[in-house]
């Protein structure tokens, strides 16, 4: 491949300056497409990173869960008579065990949103200043 035109912006821009249309400005029009691009691709990651950290979480959680129920069924059988535990409290700490993680992965949600959103705002922001400044240069 042609090293100058590495990337699909270069080519487009190569041809439409042939072209030389006046009142655009095609490098400022494809610079600006390919940072909306860029940020597409970081808030892609931002929530492929997010989808990570529920799944690793999740994960976590039922580990945790499976290790405590081997630990009860271990209890249990090595118990000839009476449980070696109180089914109330081990009831109320499992709610609030319960909580507690979807607490976490709520925050996560929340978190990776929000990160998601910053990009995208910023990169619209960015974009209306972008086009102020090219409907304001005199002459093109």
């Amino acid at each position: 491949m042609n090293q100058k035109f590495s990337d699909p912006f270069s080519q487009f821009a190569a041809i439409f300056q042939q072209y030389n249309l006046p009142g655009f400005d095609v490098t400022a029009i494809l610079e600006s497409r390919r940072k909306d691009v860029e940020a597409l691709a970081a808030t892609n990651q931002v929530a492929f990173g997010g989808m990570q950290a529920l799944r690793d979480k999740q994960l976590e959680i039922l580990r945790r869960t499976l290790s405590e129920l081997e630990t009860i069924a271990q209890q249990f059988a090595a118990s000839s008579s009476k449980p070696p535990f109180n089914a109330t409290e081990l009831v109320q700490r499992a709610l609030r065990d319960g909580l507690a993680d979807m607490q976490d992965i709520a925050r996560t949600t929340q978190q990776t949103q929000a990160e998601a959103y910053a990009l995208v705002a910023k990169r619209m922001d960015d974009a209306l200043k972008e086009l102020k400044a090219s409907l304001e240069r005199p002459g093109q």
